[in-house]
């Protein structure tokens, strides 16, 4: 582990992100329910995605990170605020269902597939009502399938695929219309271990070769991580926004944000070291370096997320 985090290659990434076109800007969001008690599922998020980035919201439920989503797709409206998805400013938009069918992909924890349909036909139901003829749209479908892995199990009706392949064609159909945004809420929840790494894979994949830009929600580290990007998001806000770096990095910030983080970086030396059972020098040494890596870690601040 190093001081000069994050590496070269990706800071070139970030530093090409910053320059890519705008996807997604929200100014101040708000989303409030309730007509008494008032929860404030958003309050006042301010983000920007660029194109190409591939990104984690991730938060404890009733964060707000779905309802984040579901705004940023047009499947809610806010409050207050707004939000700009590839130049469209969504409170002026007038034909919302052609928006989100040009315009934004979704991939869900559940896949959503119509039972009846073999997994082409799935995948050719969003380019239904568009310019494009049915000879198009079988290769397009073909095309994606192949795409994902799919292309022996082409014709074969959902429950005759397993739970990973069904989401693949999730994925598939997500990227049907040439999306400028896939929207991923928990995508990998109702999988196992392995077919949520997969998942991922495939998202890390289509990333890469086709520069889709992808924001993944999830409450779950490991699926954070497999990005490049994290926002967190807590009581409706976003409270911590950090480039994703090396395995180590990550685990020295999930320290410096826990209890016991905030007592290595807060505590007294005494008192501390009373309740580790550190007393010998070299132990002492060893805490001093280890509380200068979470102060790096946590961003200077020296408190918990």
């Amino acid at each position: 582990m190093n001081e000069t985090m994050p590496n070269g290659s990706q800071a070139k990434r970030e530093t090409e992100d910053c320059e890519q076109p705008v996807v997604v800007a929200t100014y101040q969001l708000t989303r409030y329910y309730g007509d008494g008690v008032v929860v404030r599922a958003l309050d006042g998020v301010d983000m920007v995605v660029h194109k190409g980035e591939f990104l984690a919201v991730m938060g404890p439920s009733g964060s707000g990170k779905s309802t984040l989503l579901n705004l940023i797709g047009a499947l809610d409206r806010p409050t207050s605020g707004r939000v700009i998805v590839n130049g469209e400013d969504l409170t002026t938009i007038r034909d919302v269902d052609r928006f989100r069918a040009c315009t934004v992909g979704f991939v869900f924890q559940l896949h959503n597939l119509l039972p009846t349909l073999t997994a082409r036909e799935n995948v050719e139901v969003p380019m239904h009502g568009q310019r494009i003829s049915k000879s198009q749209m079988r290769r397009r479908a073909e095309h994606l399938l192949e795409l994902v892995g799919l292309a022996d199990r082409m014709n074969h009706i959902p429950a005759q695929l397993s739970g990973g392949q069904r989401q693949r064609v999730a994925v598939a159909r997500a990227l049907a219309n040439d999306p400028a945004i896939i929207l991923a809420d928990e995508p990998t929840g109702s999988l196992d271990t392995q077919s949520g790494s997969e998942i991922m894979d495939l998202f890390e994949h289509i990333n890469q070769t086709q520069g889709t830009t992808i924001l993944v929600v999830t409450h779950d580290p490991r699926v954070a991580r497999r990005t490049r990007r994290i926002l967190t998001m807590r009581d409706g806000k976003i409270v911590d926004d950090h480039p994703v770096q090396d395995a180590v990095w990550e685990d020295l910030r999930d320290l410096a944000h826990s209890r016991l983080g905030e007592m290595l970086l807060k505590e007294e030396d005494e008192a501390l070291l009373e309740q580790l059972g550190v007393t010998t020098p070299d132990g002492v040494a060893a805490l001093a370096i280890l509380r200068s890596w979470l102060w790096k870690a946590s961003g200077g601040r020296g408190e918990t997320i």
